[in-house]
């Protein structure tokens, strides 16, 4: 499991407070599953040669990073409320020795500061959830990118179907939000269960999409729907 990087309880200020923590808490509560999820988001955007990437909630810069090493020549923008989260995500761009190629700055998803079509793709990962006007984000996402453009959300869901899903479920419900407040001294990730209870099923999500103004390719759960990645195009 993983930590969303967004407004409300998830907001720039919480996670300006565990910053220093966020990278280990990730790999804790999801036991590492949260790094093929990622890796599986960027092979799924089939980032082009030169090209021009938008992550949204970047947080420290895992995707950024991963999307930057993708192709050769592309070009990374990071954007994500939490100033604390992004300077820890600067001194790994730098470490990585991308500091030419990705950018990280200040900002949400409802209101991104690039002109149309300033980007070849888009990633989001585990911030969605928690956007408060996501028909807004997901308009604006279609806004800057090109036609033709490919868009990959990476998101936590509540597992509904199948043998596992009341054992996985316990595991949102009453681990991870436990868990976390123990790892991180703090008691509000026990809003994490409640998020992923409140986010909607994957097809409802898909169709806000559609409704953006996306063209939904692909819906895929991953660990028996513990997360899915949403994979859509702009229309030319």
């Amino acid at each position: 499991m993983t930590v969303e990087k967004s407004a409300g309880l998830g907001s720039g200020s919480m996670f300006d407070a565990i910053a220093g923590r966020y990278d280990f808490l990730n790999r804790a509560m999801s036991l590492g599953t949260d790094v093929r999820w990622r890796k599986k988001m960027i092979r799924a955007l089939e980032i082009p040669q030169g090209g021009r990437v938008l992550d949204l909630a970047t947080g420290t810069a895992d995707v950024a990073i991963l999307a930057a090493r993708a192709a050769s020549g592309t070009t990374v923008v990071g954007v994500d409320p939490s100033a604390k989260m992004l300077e820890i995500g600067r001194a790994k761009v730098e470490k990585a020795g991308l500091a030419d190629r990705v950018d990280l700055i200040e900002g949400i998803a409802e209101q991104l500061a690039f002109p149309d079509a300033s980007f070849d793709r888009i990633s989001m990962a585990f911030g969605i959830r928690n956007v408060p006007d996501r028909a807004r984000a997901l308009s604006e996402m279609a806004r800057v990118t090109v036609p033709g453009g490919r868009l990959a959300i990476l998101e936590l869901t509540e597992p509904r179907d199948g043998l596992i899903a009341p054992f996985a479920r316990f595991h949102v419900h009453h681990v991870i939000p436990r868990l976390g407040a123990v790892l991180s001294g703090s008691r509000e990730y026990r809003y994490l269960q409640q998020s992923i209870a409140a986010f909607p099923p994957a097809a409802e999500f898909a169709k806000q999409m559609t409704t953006a103004g996306w063209k939904v390719t692909a819906v895929t759960p991953l660990s028996f729907g513990a997360c899915h990645l949403f994979v859509a195009e702009k229309g030319r």
